[in-house]
């Protein structure tokens, strides 16, 4: 299922609060951002911090203030994942009590003799603990994507019963995601290409929730080297918040955008650069290469 045609666009930026923002961060944050206000759209803040031990004391709150000496206005509350764990928890006991769902206390080195892949040995089995892993209902092997088109997924990957719940108790990124983007009726996703097999195990919960799913916009990667995206546990250098003219020009470039005058109030740059937004030139490569 797809979402109505007349919603009002919807879009969000979702990271983790696990260091500062990054360039690579930066691309996420004004892609997004330029497409929700080029289509007169509202753009969420959304706070993944289910994951403690990956996060970093203070980080949520140094990641708002970035965004802010930005330029950037969000709407509505900022939405923190850590205040919605009952709303996971109640999913997860319905899909339990559905058999639409069960515990797994498979090992990565087990799944590694399976071949890398999941075989769902612990479907049939009556366990109470471990990980949960979802009936993954449809192997979803191709999606369409804004910028680039159809994406093939590998049938193995597609079919696999996945880790909703973490062994260790943590809720796992593709059951929140797929639940928080559904509760704040996200129309459109934009983010990077880093997640584009991950979209068709999304597309499974969403039809499995009997719920609409969002268009997806996946943008290239910002990288170092090949195959090395800049991320916070790469030790990606932080923005600059008291300069950010240079930076935002710097990453409307990476996305193909006509870079703007620069002005004291970064805000009057997002919206001359909102003003004159093309998503027909953001390139379609997965990653490009930081010179």
């Amino acid at each position: 299922m797809t979402h109505s045609t007349d919603l009002t666009y919807r879009g969000r930026f979702a990271p983790s609060p696990s260091g500062p923002l990054h360039f690579g961060s930066l691309v996420a944050a004004l892609g997004s951002y330029l497409r929700a206000r080029s289509a007169q759209g509202q753009w969420l803040v959304r706070m993944e911090d289910i994951d403690p031990p990956r996060e970093q004391l203070g980080a949520a709150d140094l990641i708002l203030q970035s965004l802010e000496a930005f330029g950037f206005e969000w709407d509505e509350t900022v939405l923190y994942q850590s205040q919605r764990i009952d709303d996971y928890q109640a999913v997860i006991d319905e899909l339990l009590s559905k058999n639409q769902a069960y515990f797994c206390q498979c090992s990565r080195k087990d799944i590694k003799t399976m071949g890398g892949i999941y075989d769902g040995r612990c479907g049939q089995k009556l366990k109470s603990s471990g990980a949960i892993r979802v009936r993954n209902p449809i192997a979803i092997t191709q999606f369409q994507d804004q910028i680039k088109g159809a994406i093939p997924i590998p049938a193995d990957f597609a079919g696999e019963d996945f880790i909703i719940k973490r062994s260790d108790g943590l809720y796992a990124y593709q059951l929140a995601v797929v639940i928080d983007d559904a509760f704040q009726q996200i129309t459109e996703v934009v983010r990077g290409s880093d997640l584009l097999l991950p979209t068709g195990r999304q597309m499974s919960l969403f039809h499995l929730l009997n719920k609409l799913h969002p268009d997806w916009f996946h943008l290239p990667l910002a990288c170092e080297e090949e195959g090395r995206k800049l991320s916070k546990q790469n030790h990606a250098t932080a923005i600059d918040i008291l300069k950010p003219q240079n930076s935002i020009n710097q990453a409307l470039a990476f996305l193909g955008q006509k870079t703007v005058t620069v002005e004291a109030d970064p805000r009057i740059m997002l919206a001359q650069a909102s003003a004159q937004f093309d998503p027909n030139t953001i390139p379609i490569q997965t990653e490009i290469l930081l010179r």
